[in-house]
């Protein structure tokens, strides 16, 4: 068996996240490049859990690729997995907070890097050494990434490794309803602990009722763990024949919320490597999910995510504070 160095590797886009930044001495918007992407985004709050962690994806051989290469090497994510290619341009999202503090995003995708990894540049290594393996649907969205993130899912279910998903849907970004639900529900069989949000289980289910979704999520798919997030809600989690749901931590100074989910995402990852997916008790696991609620809500307070993460005793800090 190889030997595991990484906790976990994950798979997916690295892009740049425009986040308004005022306007212009002329009424115009500003935005701040702010390094991102699901899967680096979990990787970097890992990184602050202790974690040692691994990224596999492709970036453009160009100046908002060179700053994610620095970004992401500066949180201690091995990037032995990361691709630079000098024939597309790498990712780029504006984000737009909407009234009610959520965020829509515009992407700057077609073709671009994240899309171009092939099966054949999936490191096999990073996955095979890792405990956990991490992947989300903007790797299913086209092809060669779609290959590529099958190829990444059948290494690591050779090899045993753990794998944990986060539908993350951005409709826009799929050609069609259709192919985005054939493909996330793929990822649902291929997982055993899956993060998804509320929007998410509606749209994939087409019941309001959360509960009923995931009951229809069950029948279908053995998913151990299942964090679901409720936004300004706080979280649910099912777990066996465990559902209990966590308050959130509401702050008067959040900005805006891009990251939180990545952040508990992060969070709830770290308590699987903590405790093992088959040995929570319902004390730990309201326990884990507090602590991941807790560190979403600090991220609020702050624009970006990948290098504004918080720290392992900022969380605990916090928790001892309320």
């Amino acid at each position: 068996m190889t030997e595991k160095k990484y906790d976990v590797t994950a798979l997916g886009e690295l892009l740049i996240d425009f986040i308004g930044a005022g306007d212009s001495e002329f009424g115009n918007p500003l935005y701040e490049a702010n390094p991102g992407g699901a899967p680096c985004n979990v990787l970097a709050m890992l990184q602050k859990l202790g974690k040692k962690t691994a990224f596999i994806g492709k970036v453009g051989n160009d100046g908002f690729g060179r700053q994610l290469k620095d970004a992401v090497a500066s949180c201690g994510v091995e990037l032995s997995g990361l691709l630079m290619d000098p024939m597309v341009h790498t990712t780029l999202a504006f984000v737009h907070k909407l009234p009610n503090g959520d965020r829509d995003f515009s992407f700057y995708r077609g073709p671009v890097a994240d899309m171009m990894l092939t099966a054949e540049e999936v490191n096999e290594d990073l996955i095979k050494g890792s405990r956990i393996f991490h992947f989300g649907s903007l790797g299913l969205t086209d092809e060669p990434v779609r290959s590529a993130t099958h190829k990444a899912l059948q290494i690591a279910e050779e090899n045993g490794v753990l794998r944990s998903y986060d539908p993350n849907l951005r409709p826009p970004l799929w050609s069609s309803d259709e192919l985005a639900r054939e493909q996330i529900l793929w990822g649902m069989a291929h997982c055993d602990m899956l993060k998804i949000a509320d929007n998410e289980i509606q749209w994939l289910s087409g019941k309001e009722d959360f509960d009923e979704g995931i009951a229809w999520l069950r029948e279908q798919f053995d998913i151990k763990l299942i964090c679901l997030t409720l936004g300004p809600d706080g979280s649910r989690v099912y777990y066996g024949k465990e559902k209990f749901d966590v308050a959130p931590f509401l702050q008067e100074n959040t900005i805006e919320t891009t990251g939180a989910g990545d952040t508990f995402c992060a969070c709830m990852i770290n308590a699987v490597l903590e405790t093992g997916i088959d040995n929570f008790t319902a004390e730990s696991l309201k326990g884990a999910v507090t602590f991941a609620n807790a560190a979403a809500s600090i991220i609020t307070t702050r624009k970006g995510a990948l290098k504004a993460m918080p720290e392992k005793q900022e969380v605990i800090a916090f928790l001892r504070s309320i």
